[in-house]
């Protein structure tokens, strides 16, 4: 009885392994070049930001591309970010000019610079987590040192 006992979480996981579809089985981990659209600044909700839907106001946003895996790791930045006009509620975003894009600075009295600037993570996190991952891949790879063993007399 006691051997059942044991062997029981085997036989459970080697039903649930020859019982799944391969197809469900597949781990796909999405990587590549990818947009991604933040909020850089919320502007005041006044007439002179209100979409031509009549319903949202637009906003500031910072657009920039990067190679990442799985949305969260992001590797390296491939194009630099700008500043694009950003409608949160529908998730689009607008080209401006240069000219639109000062006005709206001058404005709300905001700095181009400091709106453009990625964050830690973005610009090298991703580096470092993925050089941790790497080490420790390349460290388990790595053969260790068998150990000594001394008899000893009972």
């Amino acid at each position: 009885m006691l051997f059942i006992k044991r062997l029981a979480p085997f036989f459970l996981a080697a039903f649930f392994i020859l019982n799944t579809h391969p197809a469900q089985a597949r781990l796909k981990i999405p990587f590549g070049n990818r947009e991604v659209l933040q909020t850089a600044a919320d502007l005041p909700d006044t007439d002179a930001y209100l979409l031509p839907d009549n319903k949202h106001y637009l906003d500031l946003g910072v657009l920039h591309e990067e190679y990442n895996i799985a949305y969260i790791l992001p590797l390296w930045v491939t194009k630099e970010p700008r500043l694009v006009g950003y409608d949160k509620k529908s998730d689009t975003f607008y080209e401006l000019t240069g000219e639109q894009l000062r006005e709206i600075l001058s404005e709300n009295k905001l700095e181009e610079k400091k709106l453009l600037r990625l964050g830690f993570y973005t610009r090298y996190g991703g580096k470092l987590v993925g050089l941790l991952l790497l080490s420790l891949i390349i460290y388990g790879f790595l053969p260790s040192k068998p150990k000594t063993i001394t008899p000893q007399r009972v």
